[in-house]
């Protein structure tokens, strides 16, 4: 009889958010994102796609995530994700959440490094362009770990 594998439980896994902009029907990038996240020991709450911002802004409230991961592939993952970012960025409650977004994040290809910059003045604390290392997302996460280890110490 087949079992789902279950990742094994570190301890040190971080509850993680997961969905797409409200505009991004794409669900296997959401998937595969869970998949590596889990893997990685991390728990994930996967709200699907086309996730409306108050709903991002909800669930963060009642989960109290350690990361929310935003993914688009349909290209208009800058221009949602700056209106993704203003909504959680103006709660007080979620002002220190750590944001990072990722995937085709425009309709041209790669981002220019003005619309970087604006998802960072945003409130994005990383951003993984079309294209990006998966091993440099897992750094990112490797690198929180540290940083919330240092605040509970």
């Amino acid at each position: 009889m087949l079992a789902p594998v279950q990742p094994a439980a570190t301890g040190g896994g971080r509850t993680v958010l997961l969905g797409t902009v409200s505009s991004d029907a794409h669900t296997w990038n959401l998937v595969y994102l869970q998949l590596l996240l889990e893997e990685a020991g991390h728990r994930v709450i996967n709200l699907g796609a086309c996730v409306p911002e108050e709903l991002f802004a909800a669930e963060c409230r009642r989960s109290n995530p350690d990361l929310v991961v935003v993914s688009s592939v349909n290209g208009h993952g800058c221009t949602d994700g700056k209106r993704l970012a203003a909504v959680l960025r103006a709660d007080p409650a979620l002002a220190d959440v750590p944001i990072v977004i990722g995937g085709k994040l425009g309709v041209d290809g790669s981002l220019t490094g003005a619309q970087v910059a604006e998802l960072f003045a945003a409130g994005y604390t990383a951003v993984f362009d079309d294209g990006a290392d998966r091993d440099r997302f897992l750094e990112y996460l490797g690198r929180l770990e540290l940083v919330a280890a240092d605040r509970s110490a």
